[in-house]
């Protein structure tokens, strides 16, 4: 007996060790992250499209991938002093031998109203990290006295995006943990428990980012900014509900028996197909991103499902581990005592609600869902301008609103038009006749297939809706000239591109992930009629999450609109996470189903689970919050987005909508199963002792 108490003790201690091993080792990683981490914006675009296959011919025409940077010397509202272009033109001089530049400057331009100038410096595409050195640099260099200096266009918008994720791992980090920590000692009212929870999501954290780590500079995944921002906080918010289920059912279990292994046994075995099943829909359902034709998505869809595994590999092996050791000393002050209810008063008195008025319960909160989604045709996800696409006002914004009050508002960043040169002249001809575009010009440059490329300055800021339509003219009218092959490219034309490569994803990656959280859950419920009842409350969560956000957005955030991913990742997002809560509740009334009849299980599942699954949706809504600490209005979209439509669902869809329904329907909702066939046991009354059996 003795032997048999020790081995008990082996594996919880070996699995301790082990991940102890993996924290330390790995757990370095989620700060290396940014070393393998691109921001180029190249890589958001649609691998695919018109203005990407531009993008690429113009690498041929010089090796040195060039990233226009737009100098302003502004006098306004003054006429420019005397001397100032000579004094631009002798700073550009000595600006053209940088080793950052791929190229010769432009001639210095006087604008129309006299009051400002301009030169393009073609910077290196490869600068990586340094370029924010090398725009700060250039702007030294090019200080001319009596005017200001300002710096817009690609390279500097880019520089402003780099600023905006450097620092990412600590910040995002520090305030995802520190709010998830203090909503679990709050909640918990336990010393110990809420640092075991983080430090499970800790350790899923440093596993997942050591393996994306090595993945990455292997150039088998690629990773930006964006999608390490949001692995951190989905490793975090997995870890952490995955983490709580677990210890809600140990401490339950500690509640029937003293015997700390049979408790986790138990708690394990009834755990781990619920932790599985959401693993499995998260990482499938990001997977699914990988029919995207945009780069970032496709890179996000396997760096999250790997972050998702190691957060259930977590919170099934270390936590139980470490959960076996402490035992109901990991609970203290609030240890679980023998026969004490795992049910709390609030949830038995929504148990009682839904038993006494079911209809009214899921019909009120159908009505609420549905009003909400009134507003979802004002959702807009055209993208944004570039002045809304940091949430403060970069250099660069405010270069690009001085560039726009001088010269043609197109100017820093021309449309590309390439076309054979034997049709050149005739391509020119057409081009200058597009309404929409003020000047174009001849490069002297041509790719080994005998092509050149046009510059086309856009009288419209090329982030418009204006300079979209224009491109679009554009490319009626190039394509048009016979033997020209022509294409348009350009930042207009790869925003453009980018908006409708996102609509024709969401066509295509929406269905798929409907259909597998579909198949999860039928496979899962041993069901039909609860998995198509549970997609159909998702849906309806996200439809008002977008309602209430294209309220939001606008009124409170000052946005005119959302990137044309934010959609897709809102989806992705809420659906695969959101129906997560549904699991968790709907294994666990199927469980109780068996024994006491669907209507009774509903409500024991309700209140002995509606604690633990409700802690779980505030965390995880306020880890993607944390996202807002980065001033990008993508990310602070996605953030309010999913903790917005995670406290809906948490509190609306699986709180009232679902245990209404799933009450209303009985048995007939697990349909074909042999369970929709059982007799069930009529409730017993009064309502308040049943709900509290157990």
């Amino acid at each position: 007996m003795r032997a048999l108490r020790e081995r008990r003790w082996l594996l919880p201690g070996l699995l301790l060790v082990v991940w102890l091993v993996i924290g330390g080792g790995l757990g370095p990683f989620a700060g290396k992250l940014g070393q393998v981490a691109s921001n180029d914006g190249a890589s958001f675009l649609p691998q695919s499209a018109e203005s990407t296959q531009v993008l690429s011919l113009q690498r041929e025409m010089d090796a040195r991938e060039a990233l226009p940077l737009v100098i302003v010397w502004s006098a306004a509202p003054a006429p420019l002093p005397a001397g100032t272009m000579g004094a631009a033109r002798k700073a550009l001089g000595q600006m053209a031998g940088s080793p950052a530049l791929a190229g010769a400057p432009s001639p210095v331009v006087t604008s129309d109203d006299r009051q400002a100038l301009q030169a393009v410096l073609p910077l290196r595409a490869d600068l990586g990290t340094d370029l924010r050195g090398a725009v700060d640099s250039l702007r030294s260099a090019a200080h001319v006295a009596g005017v200001t200096v300002f710096l817009a266009g690609p390279a500097a918008s880019q520089a402003d995006l780099g600023d905006a994720f450097s620092g990412i791992d600590g910040l995002l980090l520090g305030v995802a943990l520190g709010v998830v920590l203090v909503i679990l000692l709050a909640v918990y009212r336990s010393v110990l428990l809420p640092f075991l929870v983080i430090l499970s999501a800790v350790f899923a954290l440093g596993l997942a980012s050591g393996i994306v780590y090595a993945l990455a500079q292997h150039g088998v995944v690629r990773i930006d900014g964006q999608v390490q921002g949001i692995l951190s906080i989905l490793v975090i918010g997995a870890a952490t509900d995955y983490a709580l289920l677990l210890s809600a059912r140990f401490r339950e279990e500690l509640t029937h028996t003293p015997n700390r292994f049979d408790a986790m046994r138990t708690a394990w075995r009834r755990s781990v197909e619920p932790v599985a099943a959401s693993a499995t829909t998260v990482a499938l359902g990001l997977l699914a991103l990988l029919l995207s034709d945009l780069a970032n998505n496709q890179a996000l869809g396997p760096v999250g499902a790997i972050g998702v595994a190691c957060a259930a590999l977590a919170a099934l092996t270390f936590l139980p581990a470490v959960l076996v050791l402490l035992g109901p000393g990991a609970y203290w002050p609030a240890r679980p005592r023998s026969g004490q209810s795992a049910s709390s008063g609030l949830w038995e008195r929504v148990s009682r609600l839904i038993a006494r008025s079911p209809r009214k319960v899921w019909g009120w909160s159908l009505a609420a869902l549905l009003a909400a989604s009134c507003a979802l045709p004002l959702f807009s996800a055209r993208g944004l301008p570039l002045e809304e696409t940091f949430i403060h006002s970069e250099p660069s914004v405010t270069a690009q609103r001085v560039l726009d009050s001088h010269f043609p508002a197109g100017q820093g960043d021309p449309a590309v038009v390439l076309t054979d040169v034997a049709q050149a002249d005739r391509v020119l001809a057409v081009v200058r006749a597009t309404p929409g575009v003020a000047n174009v010009s001849r490069t002297p440059h041509t790719t080994p297939d005998r092509r050149t490329a046009l510059n086309a300055v856009l009288a419209a800021p090329s982030d418009s809706r204006a300079a979209q339509q224009t491109i679009v003219r554009l490319r009626e009218a190039v394509h048009r000239v016979p033997g020209a092959h022509a294409l348009v490219g350009g930042r207009t034309a790869q925003q453009l591109d980018t908006q409708d490569t996102a609509a024709r994803d969401r066509l295509i990656i929406i269905p798929v992930v409907l259909a597998i959280i579909t198949l999860i859950l039928v496979l899962l419920l041993r069901a039909l009629t609860a998995p198509l009842l549970l997609i159909a409350t998702v849906i309806l969560n996200f439809t008002a999450t977008l309602g209430v956000s294209a309220l939001v957005f606008p009124h409170l955030f000052g946005l005119d609109g959302a990137d044309a991913s934010v959609p897709l990742y809102g989806f992705v997002f809420l659906v695969a996470l959101g129906v997560d809560y549904n699991i968790f509740l709907m294994t666990r009334v199927r469980e109780e189903s068996r024994t006491h009849g669907t209507r009774a299980g509903v409500l024991r599942g309700l209140s002995t689970t509606g604690g633990v699954i409700t802690s779980a949706g505030v965390v995880l809504a306020a880890t993607f919050s944390a996202l807002g600490v980065i001033p990008l209005a993508f990310l602070l979209q996605i953030a309010f987005i999913v903790a917005f439509g995670v406290l809906l669902d948490t509190v609306v869809v699986r709180s009232l909508l679902v245990p209404g329904l799933v009450y209303d329907l009985g048995s007939r909702v697990w349909w074909p199963s042999r369970l929709s066939r059982a007799q069930p046991r009529p409730p017993a009354a009064p309502e308040r002792d049943r709900t509290r059996e157990q």
